[in-house]
């Protein structure tokens, strides 16, 4: 049900002018038989965890590898398309994302495992201005950010959301944040964790469909409240850790 929402939600958005932030040209997916040894040794481990959480949710079938293989690999080339040449001897900023897919990994779980509705799906989904927010390889080396930001090879989420995320934590919950204040950490390094891995090995699976569900339903600030929700849930912890 929450797939087939996903998809007539998205196609719907993104047939609208006025709600597609970012450009889209046309892609042609590759060859079907994509082979797991032509993802980088990060992707290859994230596939198996994938594959075996899917798995284990009954999500997904024995050949499932294949398909994951086939949506991330098209997922990189469809995004190359957009992208801009930036000579920089930072990780982050080489040719490939670094980390891996999470969300195009959530997308496919959610999808059940069919490769061609997930990559439907992100292609429509990758001209809405969530996309930005969720899918953090949809702006690697973005030609839709300026020069500078991208040189920095600082993600938007962090000097966006995680920024927001701070003030509103000041305000909501002042002993959270001076509870950080003094363990030397900041509330912004944790929640870019969260937000990379798509609240993988935070959440339970239903939990994390919520996430993604009413981000993309709801607007990007919603990640920034759904963070603050998760601070305020954890207060007595946080505080108990910091008395200790």
């Amino acid at each position: 049900v929450l797939a087939e929402l996903f998809e007539k939600f998205v196609s719907h958005l993104s047939e609208s002018r006025t709600d597609c932030y970012f450009s889209t040209e046309s892609y042609k997916a590759m060859d079907a038989d994509v082979k797991k040894e032509s993802l980088s040794s990060v992707q290859q481990l994230g596939v198996e965890m994938t594959v075996r959480y899917g798995k284990y949710l009954n999500l997904l079938k024995e050949d499932a590898e294949k398909g994951l293989c086939f949506v991330l690999m098209n997922c990189e080339e469809f995004l190359k398309q957009q992208q801009r040449t930036v000579v920089s001897s930072l990780c982050c900023l080489q040719e490939h994302y670094a980390g891996y897919d999470w969300f195009a990994s959530s997308i496919f779980l959610i999808m059940s495992g069919d490769r061609e509705k997930t990559l439907t799906f992100l292609q429509q989904f990758s001209c809405l201005l969530v996309s930005a927010f969720l899918w953090l390889p949809r702006l690697h080396l973005s030609m839709h950010l300026p020069v500078a930001t991208v040189e920095y090879g600082i993600h938007p989420v962090y000097f966006c959301s995680a920024h927001h995320i701070e003030i509103l934590l000041k305000a909501e919950l002042p002993l959270v944040c001076s509870a950080f204040h003094m363990s030397g950490f900041t509330p912004s390094q944790i929640c870019l964790q969260w937000i990379t891995q798509c609240f993988w090995n935070y959440m339970d699976w239903s939990e994390i469909c919520h996430y993604i569900a009413i981000c993309i339903f709801l607007g990007p600030d919603y990640q920034i409240y759904m963070c603050v929700s998760v601070f305020r849930h954890l207060q007595q912890d946080i505080l108990k850790h910091t008395e200790a």
